[in-house]
């Protein structure tokens, strides 16, 4: 984020990541199935979540198990081989309807009021946080990551203001193959200092997720 404001970004995952034995997204991550698959939905959620304009290459939505093969057809058969593969497909489809509704997802890119990090020291516990907001601030997103496969309870984070926030996305959804931990539809903030954020709630943080909240207005 030093230099973000020097240029319009583009966050590309293109075929070249993804060819000449440099695996796919998905092979690219560790641990047992479940885990690979909840760190590549944690992936393509920051990508969105992120300022910038989004590239993805064909066959990455549906967390393609081979190489890209420009020979071939995609994998679509995949969709039909358990709940994994189509959670990753549900789970770029919302993303991509949350970012088209969104202002503060895009309205501000590339302006300096338009993304501000809440936390990105706890490297402890591997969880960061960041707001994205419009150009006049009125409306925010706040996001976070817990980027560890533990569950985490009570996890206090700093929020811009009071009133109830409603959580809008979690990677973690039974919907998209995770284990279906979240907050409940959302938090409610409280006059209590944290990250230098004069509100703040305790969160449930599922495990290699991404979680994302709106300010309800008439709260």
């Amino acid at each position: 984020m030093l230099y973000h404001h020097t240029e319009n970004f583009v966050l590309p995952l293109s075929h070249d990541e993804i060819v000449h034995g440099k695996k796919s997204l998905l092979g690219k991550m560790p641990g047992d199935e479940w885990q690979r698959f909840a760190n590549l939905r944690a992936l393509l959620s920051y990508q969105w979540f992120f300022p910038g304009k989004q590239l993805l290459m064909m066959g990455c939505e549906i967390a393609q198990s081979s190489e890209w093969n420009a020979n071939a057809s995609l994998d679509w058969g995949l969709l039909d081989a358990g709940p994994y593969h189509r959670g990753i497909q549900r789970l770029v489809r919302d993303l991509n309807t949350l970012y088209r509704g969104e202002p503060s997802l895009w309205e501000a890119d590339y302006a300096p009021n338009g993304f501000s990090w809440i936390d990105c020291g706890d490297a402890d516990n591997s969880v960061l946080s960041f707001m994205r907001q419009n150009g006049d601030g009125s409306r925010q997103v706040v996001v976070i990551m817990n980027l560890t496969p533990v569950l985490r309870h009570n996890y206090r984070i700093g929020l811009p203001q009071g009133g109830y926030w409603r959580e809008v996305f979690n990677s973690d959804a039974e919907l998209y193959g995770g284990s279906n931990q979240g907050n409940l539809g959302g938090v409610a903030a409280g006059e209590y200092q944290t990250h230098r954020q004069h509100f703040s709630a305790p969160f449930t943080l599922p495990p290699l997720s991404v979680i994302a909240f709106r300010r309800e207005e008439n709260s």
